[in-house]
């Protein structure tokens, strides 16, 4: 695997992944990025940063000219107090810019980073590409109409393939710390009875996925979920983690409803304060609703099939967030 590639999205979590396994398969990574503060450790392991912004469009044609191939994991991900139209403005215009570029400048594979979340509550798990499309949010909305943005361009005669991606964890994520946080000291609180499916992928499965999505052949215009190979209710897995972090756990249970009326009213409140709330109804999203998916697609035409188990990725995840002490 030779070449070189563009990557947006490098300072997050999946991005910076993905620029150090290119690297390692002698790919030249160049990445986008907005500031100077972001970029350091990419270039000091080897990556070429180009400055530039996908919700302006600055530097977008000069980022793209010369690559081979373009893998858009950059978005604007969920954030409350954030008005509708920046998740519009990076999602889908600035997508479409980076579209435009690539257009342009003969770019033979865009890999587009999409979401399940297109597809909001799972109404019958698991779920595969073609189950309908519920967006629940402003992100959703927006990474589904950049997701379908993506697709026409491919009819434009751009090599678009897209990938969906679920329950992103391991070492150098701490979106599920706030998970092994309470459950490292064995207590944790549950808003419901938790017996709703969730699903997790390890950070090299997934980041092995994208690679696939960039490197196989005859697969334009396709869509692949890419994840772990299997889901657990959300109690199994608070349980799972538990037995990663070596601790008995005590789960204990809220009612749903005043749960949810408390979150009204702190999103109201802080709406009107300007500030971010501590409690908001799409975190209880994952007490309540199914979010559990088919992947044969992906092992059937990518060949991609997870390797790491749920139980060894929570042990890796447990053994990272201790060595930088940011559980007990």
């Amino acid at each position: 695997m030779k070449g070189k590639a563009l990557v947006t999205g490098a300072t997050g979590f999946t991005g910076g992944h993905l620029c150090r396994e290119l690297l390692k398969k002698d790919v030249s990574v160049r990445v986008l990025v907005r500031s100077a503060s972001e970029y350091r450790d990419l270039e000091e392991n080897g990556c070429e940063v180009a400055f530039g912004d996908l919700a302006t469009g600055d530097g977008i044609d000069s980022a793209v000219k010369g690559v081979d191939i373009v893998y858009h994991i950059g978005a604007a991900f969920r954030v409350e107090g954030v008005p509708k139209k920046y998740f519009r403005d990076v999602n889908v215009e600035g997508t479409r810019k980076l579209l435009d570029a690539s257009l342009t400048y003969g770019i033979k594979r865009f890999v587009h980073c999409s979401t399940v979340g297109v597809h909001g509550e799972i109404e019958h798990p698991p779920a595969n590409e073609e189950a309908p499309f519920r967006p629940g949010d402003h992100y959703q909305e927006s990474k589904l109409e950049g997701e379908r943005l993506a697709l026409e361009y491919y009819k434009k005669g751009l090599g678009v393939v897209v990938f969906r991606p679920f329950g992103m964890y391991g070492p150098g994520d701490r979106r599920f710390l706030k998970l092994f946080k309470p459950i490292s000291k064995g207590k944790w609180i549950v808003v419901g009875r938790s017996e709703n499916l969730y699903q997790l992928t390890y950070i090299d499965d997934l980041v092995r996925g994208i690679i696939l999505c960039g490197s196989a052949d005859g697969i334009e215009g396709e869509v692949f979920i890419i994840g772990g190979d299997r889901s657990s209710t959300v109690k199994e897995l608070g349980m799972a983690i538990a037995k990663s972090l070596g601790v008995n756990l005590k789960i204990y249970h809220l009612p749903v409803a005043p749960v949810w009326i408390a979150a009204l009213l702190c999103e109201v409140v802080c709406r009107f304060a300007r500030v971010e709330p501590p409690l908001f109804r799409r975190r209880l999203d994952f007490f309540l609703k199914d979010r559990a998916f088919d992947i044969s697609k992906a092992s059937n035409v990518l060949g991609y099939t997870p390797r790491v188990s749920l139980e060894e990725g929570l042990r890796m995840t447990a053994q990272w967030y201790r060595a930088k002490k940011l559980i007990g």
